[in-house]
């Protein structure tokens, strides 16, 4: 499979994020990471998922959510990395430069939130309704998202780790406030972090499903067409 990799600066809200962008060939998709807690593009555990998916043909896009000043702030007060508001605005607003990028363009686009993350890519995808077309949060925090919940009507998957006991509750919780079809799906013996033994390999199963069935490009409309 030919694979191009990139690795650049995408404006967004005023400031410059840095990012890995991959697109396979005939990719079906693009699915962006939004992070979680003090997490970067680098998170070992994301990048595992993002192979997985690449290896289902979808592109992925690894963006730091946070300038290295504000990672360096956010490492002594731990307040940026709970601003919903500003996570999420930045998940919309690589979001829209997807959208006008020529090797993403015309793909659908999937949200995939970690921790804190999760509940950015819910809101981003509650203010993008037309341009995000699933959602996977991986022992995420929907409940942060608040009010949003309720404004996010596109399929949207919560995986957790049957020990996250706390957030499982949340999840359930979040569950019945989403619109569309919704999912929560926990995987018996994982931590918060699914470093368990094949812990994170079921994440990526199934989040690979998800975005799959999701992102697969429509068959345009000459192909219905006989000779």
């Amino acid at each position: 499979m030919n694979i191009v990799h990139h690795d650049v600066g995408i404006p967004a809200e005023g400031v410059l994020l840095e990012a890995d962008v991959v697109v396979p060939e005939q990719a079906q998709g693009v699915v962006l990471f939004a992070h979680g807690s003090g997490s970067s593009r680098h998170s070992p555990r994301n990048r595992y998922v993002a192979e997985e998916l690449q290896n289902a043909g979808l592109a992925t896009v690894l963006a730091d959510l946070l300038t290295p000043a504000e990672e360096q702030l956010d490492a002594q007060t731990a307040e940026l990395r709970f601003d919903i508001g500003l996570l999420a605005a930045r998940v919309a607003a690589l979001t829209d430069w997807l959208v006008e990028q020529e090797p993403t363009e015309g793909l659908g686009i999937g949200l995939f939130g970690a921790s804190t993350g999760a509940a950015a890519a819910l809101v981003a995808a509650a203010t993008r309704p037309d341009v995000v077309r699933a959602v996977v949060s991986r022992g995420g925090r929907p409940d942060l998202a608040g009010e949003f919940l309720g404004r996010v009507h596109q399929p949207t998957l919560l995986i957790v780790g049957g020990r996250d006991t706390v957030v499982i509750e949340l999840n359930r919780e979040a569950l019945e406030q989403l619109s569309g079809e919704a999912r929560l799906e926990i995987v018996p013996g994982a931590s918060h972090l699914f470093g368990e033994p094949g812990a994170l390999e079921q994440v990526a199963r199934l989040a690979r499903g998800w975005f799959v069935r999701h992102l697969k490009r429509a068959p345009r409309r000459e192909d219905h067409r006989s000779g």
